[in-house]
């Protein structure tokens, strides 16, 4: 079996035990409740407390749980609702692309699948789900670093690597690059990530008009560009997408 960490363990059992009942606990009963010495559970409220899972009231001294706890579960929640109103729009749009749709969301410094629809043929894919994409490189990445300011920060303070001798690098074209795309509202990856290969995405915006991901194909540069240029019907296509899904979310003016 493999080993846990105590510490986490425990501190674990406290967010629980916060989490049901009563809401609002002493030291005492905390210590009490979980089999732990008062100095180990004063430990490990003080940690949490100073991450913003553990609130203590002034007046009377008892925890209770923390915004952050509440904003980790809406990130959560903001994903899986994301994925849940994204379904059907991207199957139709691999239908009618023809080609591999993929959902990303904003993570550390990069572009998180959360969700991926196959190419609608007979070849061999490989799901990914999970994988992680860059933000300078990727449509999807580049949408989001247009319209989501965070996601912009993460691109420009993180290494933008080389990947092909058509990747933008430089803060400058990059600048320049993600001003195109506000523009236009859709960012293009024309063998910017790996060779031979093509993306266009759009943005996705919730009803609070903020962007909450991207939506967007990739395919091989014979199927979905016609010379340099990505084919006008495929980024039709994605923009309806992010458009609906938009709707969906509750942004009525997409």
């Amino acid at each position: 079996m493999a080993r846990t960490i105590q510490s986490l363990e425990r501190a674990a059992a406290v967010l629980r035990l916060l989490a049901g009942g009563e809401r609002r606990l002493g030291l005492s009963e905390i210590a009490s409740a979980l089999d732990l010495a008062k100095g180990t559970a004063h430990g490990l409220l003080r940690t949490l407390q100073q991450e913003g899972f553990v609130e203590q009231e002034a007046v009377t001294g008892r925890y209770q749980l923390g915004a952050e706890l509440l904003r980790l579960g809406n990130s959560y929640l903001d994903v899986h609702e994301l994925r849940a109103r994204a379904l059907v729009w991207t199957d139709d749009l691999a239908r009618s692309s023809g080609e591999s749709v993929y959902l990303g969301v904003l993570h550390q410094q990069g572009v998180l699948i959360v969700h991926h629809v196959f190419r609608p043929d007979d070849s061999r894919q490989v799901l990914e789900v999970g994988a992680m994409q860059p933000l300078h490189s990727t449509a999807l990445g580049k949408v989001l670093c247009a319209f989501d300011p965070v996601a912009h920060s993460e691109a420009l303070d993180g290494r933008r690597t080389d990947f092909t001798e058509r990747t933008v690098t430089g803060e400058d074209r990059f600048e320049t690059l993600l001003e195109t795309v506000r523009a236009r509202g859709w960012a293009a990856d024309v063998e910017e990530t790996w060779d031979g290969l093509a993306s266009v995405a759009a943005p996705i915006h919730d009803r609070r008009r903020m962007p909450v991901g991207a939506v967007g194909i990739t395919g091989a540069v014979e199927r979905v560009c016609e010379g340099e240029e990505l084919l006008p019907r495929l980024v039709a296509a994605v923009r309806d997408t992010a458009r609906a899904v938009s709707r969906d979310l509750g942004a009525l003016r997409f």
